[in-house]
C-alpha cells in the first residue's frame, strides 16, 4: 500500500510547512494504535488553518489514515498527555520524511522526558487522581457503590500513571503492564479491587484505606509544580492562580486539587475583609 500512498506524502513533503512525516502500520495485537487502520500517516507542519486535518483512504481491502496536525497542537498533547497514542506513533513510526532532522531530535527529547515537562505532567495527573479519589470517596459515603468503584478504578488508573511518570516514561496505552514492572504494590490493589470475590462494599472500603496512604506519601511530588507556580507571588485569589498560563491546564480538576492540598496543610487560606460585614475575600499562599 506505501507505492499507492506514496504521492500523498511526497508531493506533501516538498512543502517548507512541512516538519516530519511517519508512517504507522498495524500490528495485529495492537491494532487499536492504529484506530484499526492498516497505515496512519502522521505528518508535522509548523502551522495551518484547522489543528488537526484527517483523511481516510481505501484501496482495495486496505485502508489508511492521513493526520495533519499543527506544531502546536503536537505541543499541547505531549505537554497534557491528553493524546496517549500520538507518543506510541512518534516511538513506533517509520520517518518517510525529516525536514533538519525534527522528527529524530523530537523522538529523542521524547526518550529524555526533559525533568520540567515531567513535573508539569505529574501535576495534571495528580489533580486527575485526586478528582477522581474525592468523587469516588462521596460516592461511597452515600452508598452508590458502582459509582464509586467506577471512580477508584480510574484513580488507580491515574496512580499507576503517575507512578510511571515520576520513573521518567511515558504512560503507554497499555499503562498496566508498566505498573506491574514500575510500582507492583499499585498493580496488586488494582488486582484486588478487580478480582477480588468480596463484596463490593468491601472491597472499596479495603482500598480506600489502602489508597488513601499512597496518595498522601505522593502529594509533595503531585502538588511540586502547582507550589513552585505560588511560591512566585504571596497570595492568590482563586480567579488569578487558575487563570495562571501553566495552572490552567488543570482545568476542572484544579478545584478539587487546591481543597486537597489545603486539608492536608500544603496550602494556607487567607482571609481579606470585604466591605460585608463578616464576608470575606478567600485567597491562597504557600503554607509557612
Amino acid at each position: 500500500m506505501e507505492d499507492i500512498l506514496r504521492p500523498i506524502y511526497q508531493e506533501r513533503a516538498s512543502h517548507d510547512n512541512t516538519l516530519g512525516i511517519i508512517k504507522i502500520e498495524k500490528k495485529h495485537k495492537a491494532a487499536t494504535l492504529t484506530d484499526n487502520f492498516d497505515v496512519i500517516l502522521l505528518m508535522i507542519v509548523k502551522e495551518q488553518t484547522k489543528p488537526i486535518y484527517i483523511k481516510h483512504y481505501q484501496y482495495e481491502d486496505k485502508k489508511a489514515a492521513l493526520h495533519i496536525v499543527s506544531e502546536q497542537q503536537l505541543k499541547e498533547w505531549l505537554l497534557l498527555g491528553s493524546n496517549r497514542k500520538i507518543v506510541e506513533w512518534i516511538y513506533e513510526g517509520k520517518i518517510l520524511f525529516d525536514r533538519n532532522d525534527y522528527m529524530e531530535d523530537l523522538r529523542n527529547e521524547l526518550k529524555d522526558f526533559p525533568f520540567y515537562g515531567r513535573k508539569i505532567k505529574i501535576g495534571l495527573e495528580f489533580a486527575k487522581l485526586i478528582k477522581r479519589y474525592m468523587d469516588g470517596k462521596a460516592f461511597f459515603e452515600t452508598g452508590q457503590y458502582l459509582d464509586a468503584f467506577n471512580h477508584i478504578v480510574h484513580s488507580l488508573h491515574h496512580l499507576g500513571r503517575l507512578s510511571i511518570i515520576e520513573n521518567g516514561y511515558h504512560p503507554e496505552l497499555t499503562v498496566w503492564n508498566q505498573v506491574k514492572q514500575i510500582e507492583p504494590e499499585i498493580f496488586k490493589l488494582y488486582e484486588e479491587l478487580i478480582k477480588s470475590e468480596e463484596p463490593i462494599e468491601k472491597r472499596l472500603e479495603l482500598l480506600f484505606l489502602a489508597s488513601e496512604f499512597l496518595i498522601f506519601s505522593r502529594t509533595p511530588v503531585g502538588a511540586e509544580h502547582l507550589l513552585e507556580v505560588m511560591e512566585t507571588r504571596d497570595q492568590w485569589s482563586m480567579d488569578e492562580i487558575s487563570n495562571h498560563l501553566e495552572i490552567v491546564h488543570y482545568g476542572v480538576d484544579f478545584s478539587l486539587l487546591l481543597e486537597y492540598l489545603i486539608e492536608k496543610d500544603f496550602i494556607q487560606v487567607v482571609e481579606i475583609e470585604t466591605k460585608g460585614s463578616g464576608l470575606f475575600h478567600r485567597c491562597y499562599r504557600i503554607e509557612k
